[in-house]
């Protein structure tokens, strides 16, 4: 039995998988579609912030366009599960996360299943 263990350089892969993400965007801009994110965040959680922030830097950092949908934290779950129902039915959204935690009044599965 073989013990030895290999060792996962975290950061490497990232840079690769980054760059090997940007080659394969500029080769669907070439062919002129843009990936598009698109993020909800509901109410103001600073961690959650934070996150969005990053999430957005790093798509516009791979040629990607990126939007974010803010809502209040008192948004009701039928007027963001409307949001993301028009998102789903964008052709030029390619992607779409709904950043958690969502407020308490909130289900998060129906959320993660629409």
């Amino acid at each position: 039995m073989n013990t030895s263990a290999t060792i996962l350089d975290g950061k490497l892969l990232a840079k690769e998988t980054r760059r090997a993400l940007k080659v394969r965007v500029a080769a669907l801009a070439a062919r002129g579609v843009v990936p598009r994110l698109s993020v909800i965040l509901v109410g103001d959680d600073p961690a959650s912030q934070v996150y969005v922030r990053s999430k957005e830097s790093n798509s516009l950092k791979l040629g990607m366009r990126s939007d974010v949908i803010r809502l209040p934290a008192d948004t009701t779950q039928g007027h963001l599960l409307d949001r993301i129902a028009a998102l789903n039915a964008d052709p030029s959204v390619h992607g779409l996360l709904v950043q958690l935690p969502l407020p308490k009044l909130i289900d998060e599965g129906a959320i993660i299943a629409a």
